[in-house]
């Protein structure tokens, strides 16, 4: 990227792996019982996928050949035929984890990243089953030491929790190991969690002892807690840092959220001190991947048999100070996508990623919620239903189902789309209207919503279509 543009039905489990070892390409058909969802990736991309080609890119601290494709374990597929993020209380499908880890193996994919806190702590542990089949220098694992609650910042605590991650991973070393979610409560959380408990001084002794080869962290919040972590580096040495980094956040960031940190500030901090940067939320909770009808039509003008997704993981992976790009790919038909993509990597032209910035100044313009979908609202104590209720209402605005007049073209058809599809959704109990403002959430998400607040727009929104004074 140039200098200018950085700124039942369900196949048995069984026939499932009898199929995937017998054909080098598997099609949607052998993964019917877990729901294709192309429809929220604008299509997916058909025909081969590579093998032998995928784009590699070089830690310099350890000099790991790392997939620009890294397997986010954070929705693994259920028994169900769901995500495990979304739906944590049914059974996660370890032989279909196994199926998608063999699978993304075979394929080039080498960089695999969990948590303790993922998949209501299952993940790890489900990794570490799919990983073990395989021989320990083909693969490269990174998880986090995910101590948020407060009964878990002690030392005794923290080094437990990293004690677990090893047996659950079943490896005697990490290649890749994080502190989570730095910036969520300011430096108030990093010092409680890390600093004064001497925690971030016992990581540094475990990679002097090859028990983590490369030393991280994830950033979600408060730049005052970023920029103070950087102006450790000369100390610390850090290997790598996490990022959100997508073609809306790059320069839009605090747009969407005033709270945020445009993505082009993060990247070109970490960049001119020479640390890779991890990339998450590339399709900034799946909002990059199903665009409204009309900005999609600009995008398939120019890559008709292209997936919308793979326009955002191209953007992420053209800045060359990316080491790999995280998806969470519950689904083969998602990873395949994706191994088209970095199979190799075709980097933006410049034309493209003046696009993409055309692109994202007219989402800024919709009304959205800034949510990813990540979870970490959740339970709400009243029962609310906080992502799918944030999620019904982007897709609405995404959709053209979000009417503003009665004067609309389109105003019946919209208004019944937002409240039918609102009830299906949404169980009438868990709805917006419930919200007391208790703002129990608030402190919990990533992108700093307020949380309360937006739930109280919604609400008010829908009342108004079902009162008809809109």
């Amino acid at each position: 990227m140039s200098d200018k543009n950085k700124n039942s039905n369900k196949l048995g489990r069984r026939g499932f792996l009898k199929i995937l070892g017998g054909t080098a390409v598997v099609s949607s058909a052998a993964f019917a019982g877990f729901k294709p969802k192309d429809k929220e990736r604008g299509g997916i991309a058909l025909g081969e996928v590579p093998k032998g080609k995928m784009t590699y890119r070089t830690t310099p601290t350890t000099g790991d050949k790392v997939s620009v494709l890294g397997y986010g374990f954070m929705r693994l597929p259920t028994i169900a035929g769901n995500s495990a993020r979304e739906n944590g209380g049914n059974e996660i499908d370890q032989e279909a984890v196994n199926a998608l880890t063999d699978y993304a193996l075979e394929h080039g994919v080498n960089y695999f990243d969990t948590s303790p806190a993922y998949c209501q702590g299952r993940s790890e542990g489900a990794l570490g089953i799919a990983l073990s089949r395989h021989p320990r220098d083909k693969y490269f694992v990174a998880t986090k030491l995910s101590n948020f609650a407060p009964n878990t910042w002690s030392r005794e605590a923290s080094i437990e929790m990293y004690h677990n991650s090893l047996k659950e991973l079943k490896v005697d070393y990490l290649d890749y190991m994080l502190l989570h979610a730095i910036g969520l409560g300011g430096m108030d959380a990093l010092h409680g969690r890390y600093l004064d408990n001497g925690i971030l001084d016992f990581l540094i002794e475990e990679r002097k002892a090859g028990r983590i080869r490369n030393l991280g962290f994830s950033y979600h919040g408060d730049i005052k807690v970023f920029d103070y972590l950087l102006s450790m580096h000369d100390e610390v040495k850090w290997d790598f840092v996490q990022i959100q980094l997508n073609y809306l956040d790059w320069n839009y960031a605090k747009e969407v959220n005033p709270t945020n940190t445009n993505a082009s500030y993060l990247y070109d901090e970490l960049e001119k001190r020479g640390i890779p940067s991890v990339i998450m939320e590339p399709l900034l909770g799946g909002r990059l991947a199903k665009l409204p009808d009309y900005l999609m039509g600009k995008l398939k003008q120019q890559r008709r048999d292209n997936s919308i997704a793979s326009w955002a993981f191209r953007y992420a992976g053209s800045f060359p100070g990316v080491l790999t790009v995280l998806s969470g790919m519950t689904y083969m038909e998602h990873l395949q996508d994706n191994i088209r993509t970095y199979a190799p990597l075709e980097p933006l032209s410049e034309k493209e990623n003046d696009l993409l910035e055309e692109t994202a100044k007219l989402m800024i313009e919709y009304p959205l919620v800034s949510c990813t979908g990540c979870q970490y609202c959740m339970p709400c104590p009243y029962g609310i239903d906080i992502p799918s209720i944030f999620l019904h209402y982007n897709r609405c605005v995404s959709e053209n189902n979000f009417p503003q007049s009665s004067q609309d073209e389109n105003y019946s058809r919209a208004r019944r789309a937002f409240l039918v599809g609102y009830d299906r959704t949404v169980p009438k109990l868990r709805q917006a209207d419930h919200c007391i403002g208790c703002d129990q959430c608030t402190h919990h998400c990533p992108q700093a919503i307020k949380i309360p607040a937006e739930l109280e727009r919604i609400d008010r929104y829908a009342e108004s279509l079902k009162q008809g004074v809109i």
